[in-house]
């Protein structure tokens, strides 16, 4: 809002009620919505979310009508049916009673939450005990998985679990495209559709299953050979944190079982995805810096897959009452601190 907009209607500011400044000496105009959920666009669907390291972690694909991870549960990630635990840390799980309820009372179906097998016994509790808090039960599906696990989310699409290592009990999950395909040396000899139907109905098997990774998602883990897990590198897209990127910060990543850059580096080569999304970047660590280190790094190796930062996409918008909304400034250099080790 110019000056003279402002002049013209003195009244504004008051009306809403809002401070001339808030903390510290700041305006307005200087406090961000929140969440910035980022948005990125591939060639099969959209991922919406959030992800800082220790604050909050939320993965939405809408077309999957999936949400990995639940965070603090913006209300987009309502609109998806399942949820998908990949361990029972506050900053990947805080939302979870919040969706169910929400959903509720939303008149939405019950939400379908898939978690590792090992935490299953606390998440019900947590849910049955924020049900006691309302004053009534909170409608919900629980579908316990361990590695290598599957469950089909509707007919042609298959969650399957695969192995990660963090300092909780913790799971991976791949979603799979499933299709029925006519064997190949039958498909060759072009027959018509009734002696097919036929073969079929006598019991021959006339057709072989094809499995297309379509997203993986890792969630926290430390080991860099979660990303050598066939249905991690040939998914279209993965999506795994990489927490840490300062050349210091290595114990750190130990200590934490978290993805250190050089950790990523080490396998992006052997890599068949199409899209690697990054995602779990710590706080101390601004994520423009982070990816320019990352781009800088790989300059001379050969790369398949296309890098993106998700929260480089974050919708970082200010907000002045009784004005539109404008894009904040790039963040400021990188700046190390020493802080403890993210959950």
């Amino acid at each position: 809002m110019n000056e003279s907009k402002q002049s013209d209607a003195p009244h504004a500011r008051d009306s809403c009620n809002a401070p001339r400044n808030l903390t510290g000496g700041h305006d307005a105009a200087g406090v961000p919505l929140l969440p910035p959920l980022a948005c990125i666009r591939t060639p099969y669907f959209h991922i919406l979310g959030y992800s800082v390291a220790g604050e909050e972690s939320v993965v939405q694909i809408p077309e999957l009508n999936v949400v990995f991870d639940i965070g603090k549960c913006p209300r987009p990630v309502l609109t998806s049916d399942f949820c998908l635990l990949t361990h029972g840390h506050m900053d990947h799980s805080g939302g979870l009673a919040y969706y169910l309820s929400q959903r509720f009372f939303q008149g939405m179906r019950p939400g379908t939450v898939i978690c590792p097998a090992p935490i299953a016994s606390a998440v019900s509790g947590m849910i049955n005990a924020f049900g006691r808090l309302e004053g009534k039960a909170i409608a919900h599906e629980l579908i316990p998985l361990s590695s290598g696990d599957e469950y089909e989310l509707r007919k042609g699409l298959v969650v399957r679990a695969f192995p990660t290592c963090h300092t909780v009990a913790s799971l991976g999950y791949t979603l799979i495209d499933r299709r029925e395909k006519l064997k190949p040396e039958l498909a060759e000899q072009q027959l018509p559709g009734h002696v097919l139907r036929d073969m079929k109905a006598r019991g021959e098997r006339i057709t072989y299953t094809l499995d297309i990774p379509l997203v993986a998602y890792t969630g926290d883990t430390a080991l860099p050979e979660t990303l050598s897990h066939p249905d991690v590198q040939n998914a279209r897209v993965l999506i795994t944190e990489c927490t840490f990127f300062d050349p210091d910060h290595r114990q750190r990543a130990s200590i934490g079982r978290h993805l250190h850059v050089q950790d990523l580096i080490s396998v992006l080569p052997q890599l068949q995805n199409e899209w690697v999304i990054i995602t779990h970047v710590s706080r101390r660590t601004f994520v423009q810096w982070a990816a320019k280190h990352l781009r800088r790094s790989i300059s001379g190796m050969t790369i398949r897959p296309q890098i993106e930062f998700l929260m480089e996409h974050a919708q970082k918008l200010r907000v002045l009452p009784g004005s539109a909304a404008a894009f904040i400034p790039p963040e400021p250099p990188y700046v190390k601190e020493a802080d403890p080790a993210e959950s």
